[in-house]
């Protein structure tokens, strides 16, 4: 059996991919921050399945807190799989924040790079010991990195955009371990992201929906499915590569 690490799992994507890793056979050790409740909601339906999951607390802004997360790596590995090193890593977890260029501040800038490019960065790191040789790691980047630039995100998008670039040096680095590295840039995507957002401003959706080549708003399903296939078998050949997954937006 194989066994996955998804950061940020409670809900959203990270959610989903759990789920659909899960299904497809691997053990999950999924993390959480701030919504216990929604990851023991991902270990029930992984366990309802026939799955086996665990979860682990994890706030990806505070590396200070990898090693004794490396640590409860270990002891889940050994407790609940009796193995020693996991096969593939999903650095999911993260926090949307938008503010127009004028107006974003050190404080916006510092948390967002913490987050979203220092935390996977140095977990990763901190990991990579225990990661087995021939598995594969997925960064959860953003469309906003690439070709649509939507006022209000240019720190998110720069942010997202060097875990693009650092998925490409970590797919040349680890090759000569057989360790696949990708990314996927979804595009809008119905998750609790930027304090629900989408639920708390339904109008946005229409002009979103509008400008999506496939007609209708993402789902964290058509993301997690797309995650557990770079990580699986079907994308044994791939590396280096970034997945944008937004149902054609902007086309």
């Amino acid at each position: 059996m194989t066994i996955a690490i998804v950061t940020g799992a409670s809900s959203g994507i990270g959610q989903s991919a759990a789920i659909e890793i899960a299904a497809r056979g691997s053990g999950v050790i999924l993390t959480y921050s701030g919504n216990e409740a929604g990851a023991r909601d991902t270990v029930a339906t992984i366990a309802k399945d026939g799955g086996t999951a665990v979860a682990l607390p994890l706030d990806v802004g505070r590396s200070d807190t990898f090693p004794a997360f490396r640590d409860a790596v270990a002891g889940a590995l050994r407790d609940t799989w009796q193995r020693s090193s996991f096969d593939h890593l999903v650095n999911n977890a993260g926090f949307g924040h938008m503010a127009m260029f004028g107006e974003t501040t050190e404080d916006d800038f510092d948390r967002l790079m913490r987050v979203l490019l220092k935390g996977p960065y140095f977990l990763t790191q901190a990991l990579l010991p225990l990661i087995a040789d021939g598995g594969a790691i997925v960064n959860v980047a953003s469309n906003a990195a690439l070709r649509t630039t939507e006022p209000g995100y240019s720190a998110y998008g720069t942010m997202k955009g060097g875990l693009v670039t650092l998925t490409r040096y970590l797919a040349k680095e680890l090759s000569p371990r057989g360790i696949r590295v990708n990314s996927v840039s979804p595009g809008s995507t119905r998750t609790r992201i930027a304090g629900d957002a989408f639920a708390r401003f339904p109008e946005v959706i229409p002009a979103l929906v509008a400008k999506t080549a496939l007609g209708r708003l993402g789902e964290p399903d058509d993301v997690g499915v797309a995650i557990a296939g770079l990580i699986g078998a079907d994308g044994r050949w791939i590396t280096g590569q970034d997945l944008e997954v937004s149902g054609g937006f902007n086309l």
